[in-house]
């Protein structure tokens, strides 16, 4: 009966425990290569840098698509890009059917999840699931909303205060230091009952911009001043964490939607943003949990940004509805411990369609790669429309351009087919695929068994974007 009752002590604690508090940073277009962490020679990421080091960088981290939307959603989802209905960009100023893209209101949001068990929930920052009424975070599960709801280079450039415009032009020099202080303002104010904060920073997405603080002082151009504020930022987070006695119990992840854009930096991958390159897809993701994640460690188990949203469910022990298929598996096990990556493979979209998949060592194209399709003017430059213009876009106009590629650009002629070593060829540009064919069969039987799934969906043609 002693042993009995001393036991029963010993558990108390861990049934009164208090439950986890979930931060989400999602940078906008980082690149594998941007922060100090992963090894960029020139970007200042010291706040970032040390996150690492207070938890476990992941190595072989990718999104399911190489742009905005499709990735934010499966992020909210669990689920792959094709099965939410979100393989598109919607855009206020991309015409009349990105105009009304939304996630469908079928799917559950993981705002939903934790608010139905009582969580407090918060987003400051870049939504991009839908824009029109219905559509935004507080209409798909947070309490409240501070942030402009798609990309700060899409007309009209507007933050929102919940469901109403805030501030129209945007002063965006000013716009990070504004969303870290949200940030830690929501902190702040919940810190006495569980919480979910979604932040999704502006930067680095075109047009880039920096604070006064740190506008020309970064020694590396542009886009090392606006990194030093996204690194400000999540340094605000942290301390906000720290100084209002959550630190202990808040799980934080950190990561980015897709590759880097011009003047970033891919960290050796081809391509970039937008292509079916590993430039594309792959990205930084940095998890830390005092306590339950150790410190110092680098992991280079397969994992993809759908896994956040079931990570999140298995620490909070949240429950989805059931009616439903999760693409996304609990990394706790990999960000812990020695846990295996839960996937054999991952899959590329290109808008509605996979085109890729890849294991631990090899990467397979079933569609030859797409590249950047962005042509020069007279000058050689790329005469961007969503460009500041100092009236409704509101950033320096020292933006970066066609020379600046974060990526490799050379290597074999993108084709359907294509068959890359990663391990050994991590730029992808030598074909094997001549020199594996049990590799391609392999690759090729998993990918169609998942192609089953995909519905026939044909990829809506826009005209090119003009300025209005």
């Amino acid at each position: 009966m002693k042993a009995a009752v001393l036991a029963l002590f010993a558990i108390l604690p861990l049934l009164h425990a208090a439950p986890p508090n979930v931060v989400i940073i999602l940078a906008d277009d980082l690149g594998y290569g941007d922060l100090g962490c992963y090894a960029h020679p020139k970007f200042k990421t010291p706040r970032i840098d040390q996150m690492a080091a207070e938890g476990v960088k992941m190595m072989q981290f990718n999104t399911p698509a190489p742009f905005c939307a499709p990735t934010r959603a499966s992020l909210m989802t669990g689920r792959q890009p094709f099965r939410c209905g979100m393989t598109q960009n919607p855009a206020p100023d991309g015409g009349a059917v990105a105009d009304a893209l939304a996630l469908p209101k079928s799917e559950v949001t993981l705002a939903q999840v934790l608010k139905s068990t009582g969580y407090a929930t918060g987003m400051v920052g870049k939504w991009h699931l839908g824009h029109k009424a219905g559509s935004l975070p507080t209409e798909r599960g947070f309490d409240e909303y501070y942030g402009i709801p798609y990309s700060n280079d899409m007309r009209p450039v507007q933050v929102l205060e919940g469901t109403e415009v805030a501030e129209y032009p945007v002063v965006q020099a000013t716009l990070t230091t504004r969303y870290a202080k949200r940030a830690a303002n929501f902190i702040q104010r919940n810190a006495k009952k569980p919480f979910f904060l979604y932040f999704a920073e502006a930067m680095p997405h075109k047009p880039l911009a920096a604070s006064e603080k740190n506008y020309q002082k970064s020694g590396a151009g542009l886009y090392g001043d606006a990194l030093l504020d996204l690194d400000d930022s999540v340094g605000a987070v942290l301390d906000a964490l720290k100084q209002n006695g959550v630190d202990e119990n808040t799980l934080v992840l950190f990561s980015s939607d897709n590759g880097a854009w011009f003047g970033g930096s891919c960290g050796g991958l081809r391509g970039m943003k937008g292509t079916s390159w590993e430039g594309g897809y792959r990205v930084p993701m940095i998890a830390r949990w005092p306590g339950k994640i150790p410190a110092g460690r680098m992991n280079s188990e397969l994992a993809v940004m759908m896994d956040l949203f079931a990570t999140v469910l298995a620490a909070t022990g949240a429950k989805m509805p059931d009616d439903r298929v999760l693409d996304g598996r609990d990394l706790m096990p990999v960000l812990a411990g020695d846990g295996q990556s839960p996937h054999e493979f991952v899959f590329g979209h290109q808008g509605p369609k996979l085109v890729t998949i890849r294991d631990a060592r090899w990467k397979l194209h079933l569609a030859p790669a797409r590249e950047m399709a962005l042509k020069p003017g007279a000058d050689g430059k790329w005469l961007d429309p969503r460009a500041p213009d100092g009236v409704t876009i509101l950033a320096p106009f020292e933006q970066y351009n066609l020379d600046a590629h974060p990526g490799l650009k050379t290597g074999v002629e993108g084709a359907k087919g294509l068959l890359f070593d990663l391990q050994a060829d991590p730029g992808e540009q030598v074909d094997v695929a001549s020199k594996h064919p049990e590799v391609v069969k392999r690759l090729q039987a998993a990918f169609d068994a998942m192609n089953k799934d995909v519905p026939v969906v044909e990829e809506v043609k826009r005209a090119p974007y003009k300025k209005p």
